[in-house]
């Protein structure tokens, strides 16, 4: 009896690629309502890259897991040549630095380097013999290829994006078997340099970021509008919602950002509690998912990219989700697949074309 699907195709996962597409559908759902019920300005570009990125992860799938061990260094060498570009030349939007202008697309490369600081951290340790681990060579190259793209990301300035390569990087380090009691170290570390830090180095608004979130009433027609409304928005939704396009927080535009950043709390008002929950569930079997093929990986680099890059997509989620409840400051992570804009849904998407790869390496491994 011939198989229904070709070999490649019947090989993929496709639980996973439907609850990805799930999450991406419901995203254009609530993008759509946040445009008043238009498929411009927001769902159909949306929609058009989110076709466009799945089949570039299924096409990436095919690539062998060889090809990611030998590019992982390059791929990082080039994108922090982006971010020193960036520097230089990068398009400024927003007041911020952060993109190269290539004509035919805005690309930021820091949004790259979230994957590229977890290939070249785990084919690092995978080169590292294991016995060197706990030793301080091993922990020294790491962070510094951790510490340059973070401090290039800073300036841009982008707190968000240099605290989730920083948190890629470090979850890498300590899956490889990087003594516990450095982390704790490094902990104390930071809680002592962070005052100076908060006053040295971070720019006003991230400052009042801060202020606010430790306080968000103390200035809620200010800086603290932003959680003031997300909080009413995701209050106001109940256990079912208002209903699709029936949400007021974000069609009388008291909710900022409310297609990007504070999507969330757009989709929890006409969604309510139920499409929280749905959100939640499909990112938490995708993350599971990734995890498990790290778990049945035989290579130490493919267990540790695996982990890096599930792991990536939590924190994507999970600090989003903090912030717009006002449970973290106001750092700018977009929820992704579902907030409008190409760059987080990318880097997601590749980041699923890579653990499909390492998934197709694993069930070609268990076979032989």
């Amino acid at each position: 009896m011939r198989p229904a699907l070709p070999a490649p195709l019947a090989g993929l996962p496709w639980r996973v690629l439907l609850m990805v597409a799930a999450i991406g559908g419901f995203g254009l759902v609530v993008l759509f309502s946040a445009a008043n019920g238009s498929l411009r300005p927001w769902a159909l570009p949306q929609g058009v890259r989110f076709v466009v990125f799945l089949t570039g992860a299924v096409v990436l799938s095919r690539i062998p897991l060889d090809w990611v061990r030998r590019a992982a260094f390059p791929a990082y060498g080039a994108l922090l040549i982006a971010l020193l570009l960036v520097e230089m030349l990068g398009a400024v939007r927003g007041g911020s630095q952060r993109w190269l202008d290539l004509g035919f697309i805005r690309l930021q490369p820091s949004e790259l380097m979230k994957l590229a600081i977890v290939l070249a951290c785990a084919r690092f340790y995978e080169l590292l013999p294991a016995a060197e681990t706990r030793r301080f060579q091993a922990i020294w190259p790491a962070a510094v290829l951790i510490g340059l793209p973070a401090v290039l990301v800073m300036l841009q300035p982008d707190l968000g994006t240099a605290l989730m390569i920083c948190a890629g990087g470090g979850t890498v380090m300590f899956l490889a078997g990087v003594p516990l009691r450095l982390f704790i170290g490094g902990a104390a570390g930071v809680a002592v340099a962070a005052p100076l830090a908060f006053m040295f180095l971070l720019h006003d608004y991230q400052r009042n970021r801060v202020l606010i979130f430790m306080d968000p009433e103390s200035d809620p027609l200010g800086t603290g509008y932003h959680i003031s409304q997300s909080k009413i928005a995701i209050g106001s939704g109940g256990l079912f919602g208002k209903g699709f396009l029936n949400g007021t927080q974000s069609h009388l535009d008291y909710l900022p950002e409310g297609h990007t950043d504070f999507v969330f709390a757009t989709m929890a008002e006409e969604w309510g509690l139920a499409g929280g929950v749905f959100v939640i569930a499909a990112f938490l079997l995708v993350i599971r998912w990734g995890v498990n093929v790290g778990v049945k990986a035989e290579t130490r680099f493919a267990k540790l990219t695996a982990a890096g890059l599930s792991a990536t997509i939590f924190y994507y989620v999970a600090i989003n989700l903090m912030m717009v409840m006002g449970l973290a400051p106001v750092v700018g992570i977009p929820l992704p697949l579902v907030s409008f804009g190409g760059s987080a849904q990318m880097t997601v998407l590749i980041s699923l074309g890579l653990l499909m790869a390492i998934d197709r390496d694993n069930r070609r491994s268990a076979r032989w």
